[in-house]
């Protein structure tokens, strides 16, 4: 018997809790916290589509339904990314 790989790997970009607070973001091995104040487009989002999240060339964050896009680096690295929306 012959197993082949029939699908693609897990995404590297997942959401793993929606708090009150804000969201929790799992990419590419570690974890994110994302404050509803400093994101304010997740708050009021439908849950679903907050979960509707790709990772696109490794290093930027896509949330197609929402039209949200964020580099990984600005969530790793947020004082090299200094514009906060207001």
């Amino acid at each position: 018997m012959k197993f082949e790989t029939t699908g693609n790997s897990t995404s590297e970009a997942q959401i793993s809790n929606v708090s009150p607070h804000g969201i929790w973001l799992l990419a590419c091995g570690k974890e994110y916290f994302l404050p509803f104040e400093d994101y304010p487009w997740f708050q009021d989002a439908p849950i679903g589509k907050i979960f509707e999240v790709e990772l696109l060339h490794g290093h930027h964050l896509h949330w197609p339904a929402l039209d949200v896009d964020l580099e990984l680096e600005s969530l790793a690295v947020p004082t090299s990314y200094p514009l906060v929306y207001r």
